[in-house]
């Protein structure tokens, strides 16, 4: 199982979102082909209703320590209500070092 998909499930057996996307970057950036290390998450659920950017962000890296202090080099977190979700979220810019050239 990829990484991507164990933190999916993980994200919305804590969640239950009603809307997920998990995106393995490591291509945008130097890492060694194949690599599993740098991820976005777009992640709405109703558990975040009245919790403030900083929790909901601390909320989510509790439920992924194990691999945040493994195999996760770098998330990006885009997490909303139903009522603040507005359909999507921003993109990951490039990564400078990313030229392996």
């Amino acid at each position: 199982m990829s990484l991507a998909v164990q933190i999916q499930q993980k994200l919305s057996d804590a969640f239950t979102p009603t809307h997920i996307e998990v995106d393995c970057e490591s291509h945008m950036h130097n890492v060694p082909e194949g690599a599993e290390m740098h991820f976005r998450v777009v992640l709405v659920s109703e558990a975040f209703t009245g919790v403030r950017k900083v929790q909901r962000h601390q909320k989510v890296y509790a439920v992924l320590a194990d691999e945040m202090a493994g195999p996760i080099h770098a998330l990006a977190l885009h997490l909303y209500t139903g009522e603040e979700w507005a359909g999507q979220a921003p993109q990951s810019p490039q990564c400078l070092g990313a030229n392996k050239g």
